[in-house]
């Protein structure tokens, strides 16, 4: 008897995080090496959310909360999407799960049957794929050319639309890309999906606090209210507040949704951490000054590593407009061989080789559903990213 399920088949372990690993053991190994592959803010949580931490373990509040969260946090949520993109979400329209993927898995789980399609643009995060598959539906991918920035044209998806369609991923701004949409850029994709009235939205808002010369993203309800009754607005705390490690993710969506999640996430975590709870008040409630401040230097080292890396040869790198990735091309880079003799097929064997030649960690662009591509990470140290642009320009130059 196989102890292994069938469902695991479906999925793979994440790209991202086996790069990570690799880097990690070479590092112990005793390399130099430079990791950009990681999606984390090297920055540190802001010391007034570590406090509300604190003071609620010196309180007590160390037990159960609801499923869905506690009262003050979703009313903080709703506060936050009213706030920011004129969303009108009532408490019990919200749910609080552990981290933005918990949001994600419970969704699908929670609606998608078997043989049912879901919409994902392409470059996409390397997790949506996996987690329809785990809940038997089908990704469709829509390839988003990079001379559009990377965005989804309203006539790709009109055509990718069937009659089995349940879902539509938007994430904006893109990881991997950067890429981010403005009002104006997402009005036609919603007149399209008002003709549609069966296909369900997940929007994916995750780092839109992190967006740069004055660059305003929005979201599908703040552009089209008619689509709230079948959108779920997602994120979180974690990459505008470099929260990671405290696992906050939430969303906004009709009552009978949450119901449902509410459902899943009841038999499976339950409640995210109270503690993480009571920080994520003080995040959303909070000054962003430091917040401010983290964009600013962000800015600066995108602006830095698109420069650099638009220097190497056979590398063509577009400025996005948020998060905190760079998503360049290295089509020129294909095909030539590393001065250890390693012939550059595909976008993997150059991150391989980029890695295991010069330290550098980087993920590879097929890894995203996107070939041809590696993704770059700039969250970290501004020397760090200035060397290993350094060492990137160098291999490039060494290919023959």
């Amino acid at each position: 008897m196989e102890l292994i399920a069938d469902r695991l088949n479906r999925i793979s372990a994440s790209p991202t995080v086996a790069i990570s690993a690799k880097a990690r053991a070479l590092k112990a190994a005793g390399r130099d090496i430079i990791s950009l592959s990681a999606g984390e803010p090297d920055f540190d949580t802001p010391e007034h959310i570590k406090q509300a931490a604190i003071e609620a373990i010196r309180a007590g509040d160390t037990k159960y909360t609801d499923v869905a969260g506690t009262p003050a946090l979703r009313k903080a949520v709703a506060a936050k999407f009213a706030r920011d993109s004129g969303i009108a979400y009532k408490p019990e329209e919200i749910i609080i799960s552990t981290g933005g993927k918990q949001v994600i898995f419970n969704a699908m789980l929670a609606t998608v049957q078997a043989g049912d399609e879901v919409i994902i643009p392409t470059p996409c995060w390397v997790s949506y794929p996996d987690i329809v598959k785990l809940a038997e539906g089908e990704p469709v991918f829509v390839s988003c050319s990079q001379n559009n920035g990377f965005k989804l044209r309203a006539e790709d998806l009109d055509a990718a639309i069937t009659a089995k369609t349940k879902w539509v991923f938007l994430n904006s701004p893109n990881n991997p890309s950067g890429a981010a949409y403005s009002a104006e850029e997402l009005r036609p994709i919603c007149d399209v999906l008002l003709r549609h009235p069966n296909v369900w939205i997940f929007t994916d808002d995750i780092y839109e606090k992190l967006t740069y010369d004055g660059f305003k993203p929005a979201t599908v309800v703040e552009v089209e209210p008619r689509l709230r009754e079948r959108t779920i607005t997602m994120n979180g705390c974690s990459k505008a507040f470099a929260m990671t490690g405290w696992r906050i993710g939430y969303c906004g969506a009709p009552v009978a949704l949450i119901k449902a999640m509410d459902k899943l996430q009841g038999q499976s975590t339950s409640n995210t951490s109270s503690i993480s709870q009571a920080a994520a008040v003080a995040a959303l409630n909070g000054p962003e000054d430091e917040l401010h401040e983290m964009v600013k230097v962000y800015k600066e080292r995108r602006d830095l590593v698109v420069d650099l890396l638009n220097k190497a040869p056979g590398v063509t790198c577009s400025k996005p407009e948020g998060a905190f990735y760079v998503f360049p091309s290295i089509h020129g880079c294909i095909g030539k061989t590393t001065p250890r003799g390693t012939k550059i097929e595909t976008d993997e064997d150059f991150v391989i080789a980029l890695l295991e030649e010069t330290g550098v960690a980087a993920v590879h662009g097929s890894a995203f559903i996107y070939p041809g591509h590696f993704r770059i990470s700039y969250a970290t140290s501004t020397e760090a990213l200035q060397e290993a642009c350094t060492r990137i320009q160098k291999f490039c130059a060494s290919l023959a």
